[in-house]
């Protein structure tokens, strides 16, 4: 039986499917949201796998290219590797729904988004998140959802609920948000420095919806009516909980407060393999149960240290920001660079500059664009310690990146105040906690030392929370344990001025506006912190650039005289390529771009470009090349491939008889602009030339 509801969310129909397609999966919904199709199936297998004590959760979000009326590239003519997109999208899908599976369930179960039509002025995004909740809701699988995701746009003051692509051109916010009908789950969001209360409303209004279209999803689930599986959760021996927790309690408490990362974690496993070896020796399901209630107290002896005395592994108090250290140009030969160590977190960044030929051509669903503003994240094994393969970026590098380069990307000068492609590469060296963060500020002194002119320097902090019941304690630049055992990992960039970016990441069943507040408050004051600290090394972009990065300069022609500069062939441009050194670009609009390692060869090919593309002027003096003598006058030509005539009578003051008297072919003579016609003639006069600058026919320069 086919089951439908239906609602309308920022003035567009969105409509939830069951009973169509895909009946056999677990579960299945297709979304429609005005031309935008999503079909998200959810499936769970019956059984667990042996040892497994872990939720084996894998989302996938896919885009068909059909789904645009578009045949993929590629010598296959097929979809290939997640696009950047792709991953992103099913990163943001799965966290808000992670936390919603239940204690103990280790089914392996796997989310799949298909977009398969897509409106392209709309984004798909969340359309993905409310399906692939709503296809976990009307399955057999235990979730504590339903959940929705809403986007919410901010133009001239005025928030706007799922925008469209165009509008989010013109936004200055750009906020994405999950939550179930009684708190929210996640944020995601981009920012132009906007106030922590602006996004506390954006954030409010959001909810505001989603509880609207939790209330449908509830309603198809109703229809369908699914039977939940029960979790059975694994029993532990009362008597074995009592032995690990009389050998490793005390140790534990102790080991904890160990400042240092490594230290710790080799006092822990130190503390854990004295446990199994002494109670569970050659016995596979005891090791894993001394393992599972050895984390369970590592867990809340953490969290009771926070909440009872207020004080931290590092012996911070909740709000304290760690040790920081700033180095701006660690690096002799590369455009801009810096050394970012916050605690045990390390990030070195490097700017590199780069010209139009270095952009990255995207074509997605929605269409063809180009990123003049790049950020990627690496994290290599040997930062935390580890000896494993090195891979290529992974979901949690893509997304790092892109939360760094969201947070920088509003201070970035315009394409015509810098017309440089940047990119920033973020080489993580040392990692406990918070490395994305550490890549903005590392990012922003290396965009400085680069000299590119950023509006205002931008800081990351990531905040933490740790709340049984009533009690309540938020924390500020957080370590990995605590990221690890905490209740959420909320992650704030901007300037002194306001937010740039936000992401927010909860563990349990949601959180207030209210508690939202409080973070993003503390977490204000410990950027601005971080951002005094950046300044006592850099405080403002260097005045000039590097001297190993390219220059470039950008100005505008008129779109007619292209053909001018490129020449038959291409050869006027390779010709002033090869004899100046640079690079030169020109665009259908008329823009050339000169780019080169020195100032002087750039300018050598802008007055030769300039030359080409000059435009006759009426009453100004030309020294011009005759070209053709005829016995009414002669063609001179003033600029490259545009020639006017002079008549006999304008060749000298006195009477000429035969032009040849006067001048010969080749021969460069100085002539006026007299007049251009209707038709574009040239007339031309050597006399009135002569008059004007004292010259005579004898001493014309050659």
């Amino acid at each position: 039986m086919i089951h439908v509801v239906e609602l309308e969310v920022g003035g567009r129909p969105l409509r939830l499917e069951f009973g169509r397609m895909a009946k056999q999966a677990d579960g299945a919904v297709l979304a429609s949201y005005a031309d935008t199709v999503v079909l998200a199936t959810a499936v769970a297998s019956q059984t667990v796998k042996p040892e497994t004590d872990f939720l084996p959760l894998t989302v996938n979000y896919q885009e068909k290219a059909y789904a645009a009326g578009k045949i993929p590239g590629g010598f296959f003519r097929r979809e290939g590797a997640p696009s950047e997109k792709e991953v992103l999208t099913s990163r943001l899908i799965d966290r808000p729904i992670r936390p919603l599976f239940p204690k103990g369930y280790y089914h392996e179960t796997q989310v799949i988004v298909s977009v398969l039509s897509v409106d392209q002025t709309l984004s798909s995004d969340v359309v993905g998140i409310t399906a692939a909740s709503a296809a976990l809701a009307v399955s057999n699988i235990p979730f504590a959802g339903p959940l929705a995701g809403i986007k919410i746009g901010r133009v001239k003051g005025e928030f706007i609920v799922n925008p469209d692509l165009k509008t989010l051109e013109e936004s200055e916010l750009n906020l994405v948000v999950a939550g179930t009908d009684d708190a929210v789950m996640m944020v995601e969001s981009g920012a132009n420095n906007l106030s922590e209360s602006t996004m506390i409303d954006a954030i409010e209004l959001a909810h505001a919806e989603i509880k609207k279209i939790v209330a449908k999803v509830n309603e198809l689930k109703d229809l369908v009516g699914p039977t939940k599986r029960q979790v059975q959760v694994e029993s532990i021996e009362p008597e074995l909980e009592a032995s690990v927790k009389g050998i490793v309690a005390t140790p534990i408490c102790e080991a904890i407060l160990i400042p240092n990362k490594t230290a710790r974690q080799e006092k822990l496993g130190e503390i854990l393999q004295g446990a199994i070896q002494e109670l569970a020796s050659e016995n596979q399901d005891r090791e894993r149960h001394v393992k599972m209630i050895f984390h369970e107290l590592e867990y809340s002896e953490v969290r009771k240290m926070i909440l009872d005395s207020q004080s931290r592994a590092d012996g911070r108090g909740p709000a304290d920001i760690r040790a920081i250290t700033c180095e701006a140009g660690v690096l002799p030969r590369t455009h801009g660079s810096a050394l970012f160590t916050r605690g045990e977190t390390q990030s070195l960044a490097v700017a590199t500059l780069g010209t139009t030929d270095d952009e990255q051509r995207i074509d997605a669903l929605e269409g063809e664009y180009f990123r003049t503003f790049m950020l990627h994240y690496n994290f290599p094994p040997f930062s935390v310690g580890e000896a494993r393969p090195l891979r290529s970026p992974g979901r949690r590098e893509v997304g790092h990146g892109k939360l760094a380069e969201r947070a920088l990307a509003p201070v970035i000068p315009s394409k015509e105040e810098f017309p440089y492609t940047i990119r920033i590469v973020s080489d993580i060296l040392e990692s406990n906690g918070s490395s994305s963060m550490a890549t903005v500020c590392g990012g922003t002194l290396a965009l400085m030392d680069a000299g590119v002119p950023i509006k205002q320097p931008v800081a990351g902090i990531a905040m933490g929370l740790i709340m049984e019941g009533d009690r309540v304690v938020i924390l500020s630049d957080i370590l990995g344990l605590e990221d690890h055992l905490g209740d959420m990992d909320f992650k704030v960039t901007g300037t002194r001025d306001g937010i740039t970016a936000l992401q927010m990441d909860i563990k349990i069943q949601g959180i207030t506006p209210d508690l939202m507040r409080q973070a993003l408050e503390q977490a204000r004051a410990g950027r601005l912190h971080i951002l005094e600290r950046m300044a006592d090394s850099l405080s403002s972009p260097r005045p000039h650039l590097a001297p190993y990065a390219p220059r470039i300069f950008n100005f505008q022609i008129k779109p007619d005289k292209i053909r001018d500069i490129i020449g038959p062939g291409g050869k006027i441009i390779r010709g002033i390529i090869a004899e100046c050194g640079v690079k030169i670009n020109v665009d259908d609009s008329g823009m050339v771009t000169i780019a080169s390692s020195d100032e002087s060869s750039a300018e050598k090919a802008r007055e030769m470009i300039d030359r080409l593309v000059e435009e006759v002027e009426p009453g100004k003096i030309y020294l011009g090349t005759v070209r053709k003598i005829v016995d009414f006058g002669a063609f001179v030509e003033i600029l490259p491939n545009v020639d006017g005539l002079v008549h006999i009578s304008q060749l000298a003051p006195h009477r000429v008889k035969s032009v040849a008297d006067e001048i010969s072919e080749g021969e460069q003579v100085l002539v006026k602009v007299l007049e251009i016609d209707r038709q574009g003639k040239i007339r031309l006069s050597r006399k009135d030339a002569m008059a004007q600058t004292g010259a005579d026919a004898e001493a014309t320069p050659g």
